[in-house]
């Protein structure tokens, strides 16, 4: 594959700050500031910046014939804090890199805010703050928009007001041919839907539009204790799920940290309404014993929120994760936390390793918004649940430790889904953006949604994004 044609061609349209080559100073520095080094080590021969919607169809426009000659390929990145290798970079091809396409409007008559694909949440959140204003969006302040409001998208409102994506009410969008539109509930329904949940397989979106909500200060932080407790946290957490209030977001987990030298438990706990010390997180807020030093439970706004748990994930070092989703069982979560801690051993003298098991609800009030407002097409509905996404996330320094840490990886969620499955437990739902290269999330979501994605992706990319995305999952 030879792309000097291809970068020749965009030379002629594109100033000379939006193309950085290979080997150039701003080239390093933007391929090295993937969340994951996984990532990083992949080299396109050029990035390009883009700056507004134009600037995308422009691209697509030049490069399309050097792409359907097979001459080029290209891969687009957003805030690139998507671990998986090859999602958003691509090598010795041209990555479309969309980090200054940047603006966030908020209008205020019908609480619509339009939020360019370039942002992150952190601004986002800022702008609204000033306004009393929330939007379902990242829990961390460095999360990109396309990434979670493309795949789905957990947020400390999604109890309340479902996934991101089911929050999107209008995405405006660069199709293969270059040309820009827009689609919603009521115009371009089936592209609408796929976008919600399909990822980013079917064009380049560069502007999201978002319904907005009051929202002041709430509580919330984490709490850290002693493994031991970790069964009775799983107890309380799915009582929690067949008792839920939708003003309640919790996650629980289970880590081991090399520079602490040990596992510990971690919860992490909101409630999205101006109330201290709520009565319904006592189960989890007040387990004993815990490490009170650590304990950040308070008072805290949307952007600060954020900004501590942006503060709780490394980047610059090897990240990876991985999930299955199963039903709200306990039997079934002890489990996976036993098998979990059976595998610490394999993977702590990786250096730097951070290895975690997470249980993140979805509640029926969840899941119900998932066929609202033209649906999305993961699958999911009120009546599969409440269910939990059972997340595995590794950090670690050494590439020659990849095999080992992967491998536990893998391992460890197939044994999760084996289990489940022999239990009556499993639910077929991979999560796009926390999926592994040997899970299929958009074959999870069944065959008749997978259908749609196909035949949507047939209408609107032509063979300039199906050869994109020869290797996706679609």
């Amino acid at each position: 594959m030879s792309v000097n044609p291809a970068v020749e061609a965009l030379k002629q349209v594109l100033p000379a700050d939006q193309l950085h080559l290979q080997g150039t100073d701003e080239f390093n520095k933007l391929n090295a500031s993937y969340l994951s080094a996984l990532e990083a080590e992949i080299l396109p021969a050029a990035i390009v910046l883009v700056k507004t919607t134009e600037d995308v169809s422009t691209f697509l426009k030049t490069i399309k014939p050097f792409v359907t000659s097979r001459q080029t390929a290209f891969a687009i990145r957003g805030a690139g804090q998507q671990p998986l290798p090859g999602c958003a970079n691509i090598q010795g091809g041209i990555t479309l890199d969309l980090t200054l396409l940047r603006g966030v409007e908020l209008d205020i008559d019908t609480g619509i805010v339009s939020i360019c694909a370039g942002e992150r949440w952190g601004a986002v959140y800022e702008k609204l703050s000033h306004h009393g204003l929330g939007v379902t969006g990242s829990r961390s302040a460095k999360g990109g928009i396309g990434g979670l409001a493309l795949a789905g998208g957990l947020s400390f409102f999604s109890t309340r007001e479902g996934f991101i994506c089911d929050n999107v009410v209008t995405y405006e969008i660069v199709l293969a041919s270059g040309e820009v539109v827009k689609c919603s509930a009521d115009d371009n329904t089936d592209l609408y839907k796929s976008l919600r949940g399909g990822g980013n397989n079917f064009g380049i979106v560069t502007k999201y539009h978002m319904k907005t909500f009051k929202q002041g200060p709430f509580w919330g932080g984490s709490v850290f204790y002693y493994p031991p407790s970790f069964p009775d946290q799983i107890d309380a957490l799915v009582h929690h799920l067949n008792d839920a209030q939708v003003e309640t977001h919790v996650m629980i987990s289970l880590f081991f940290a090399a520079q602490f030298g040990a596992a510990l438990g971690l919860n992490q706990l909101y409630y999205t309404r101006d109330v201290e010390n709520p009565p319904i997180l006592d189960p989890f807020a007040k387990v004993q014993p815990q490490l009170e030093q650590y304990n950040s439970m308070r008072m805290i706004n949307l952007k600060d929120a954020a900004d501590e748990q942006a503060s709780m994930s490394a980047s610059g070092i090897r990240v990876a994760y991985a999930n299955t989703t199963v039903k709200a069982d306990a039997a079934t979560l002890k489990a996976a936390a036993e098998k979990f801690t059976a595998r610490l051993d394999t993977v702590k003298d990786c250096k730097g390793i951070v290895f975690s098991l997470t249980f993140q609800p979805y509640p029926v009030s969840l899941l119900e918004k998932c066929l609202s407002a033209g649906g999305n097409v993961t699958g999911l509905t009120g009546s599969s649940g409440p269910l939990v996404s059972i997340l595995v996330l590794m950090n670690w320094e050494n590439k020659e430790d990849d095999s080992k840490v992967l491998g536990v990886a893998r391992g460890l969620l197939e044994a999760i889904d084996e289990d489940a499955k022999a239990s009556g437990q499993a639910v077929p739902y991979k999560y796009l953006n926390y999926a592994l290269d040997f899970q299929d999330p958009i074959g999870s979501y069944g065959a008749e949604n997978k259908l749609l994605l196909q035949n949507i992706l047939k209408l609107e990319t032509s063979e300039l994004i199906l050869l994109m995305l020869e290797n996706a999952s679609l």
